[in-house]
């Protein structure tokens, strides 16, 4: 019994070899497993319309099923709004109430302002680096 595995749909058995996934047509998160380190990749836009409730969606299944460290890569966002602001901390909240944490990398300067602006990257343990925020798990 291990994580989920999500290919387009949540709950399905989850091997650490493979890609878990949810698309839509403007965007993409995938989630990948470094050293029982969840590596969730975010490409697109991620807003209400674009997103929905994806990337939490993800994270919930994988806490669900025991996992508590996640790192989000931001590298391929190009664009975040206020209700991605707001899932990002649901999603942090959700790790942390599990016991888990969860640390951001590849945080555009356009994003890195507006989490600076409405204060959240006080929540966050940012990285500009994939290789910095996994050893900052250990």
């Amino acid at each position: 019994m291990g994580a989920p595995y999500l290919e387009g749909t949540p709950g399905q058995a989850y091997d650490s070899g493979k890609k878990a996934s949810l698309t839509n047509m403007n965007f993409q998160v995938t989630a990948r497993e470094h050293d029982r380190i969840i590596v969730v990749d975010v490409v697109g836009r991620l807003t209400l319309t674009d997103s929905r409730t994806q990337l939490r969606d993800l994270v919930h299944v994988f806490t669900s099923n025991g996992r508590k460290k996640f790192l989000i890569n931001l590298k391929g966002v190009d664009f975040v709004d206020s209700n991605a602001l707001g899932e990002l901390t649901r999603c942090f909240c959700s790790v942390r109430q599990a016991g888990g944490d969860m640390k951001l990398v590849h945080v555009n300067a356009r994003v890195q302002a507006l989490l600076e602006m409405t204060r959240i990257n006080n929540l966050f343990d940012i990285h500009a680096d994939e290789y910095a925020a996994l050893e900052a798990f250990r």
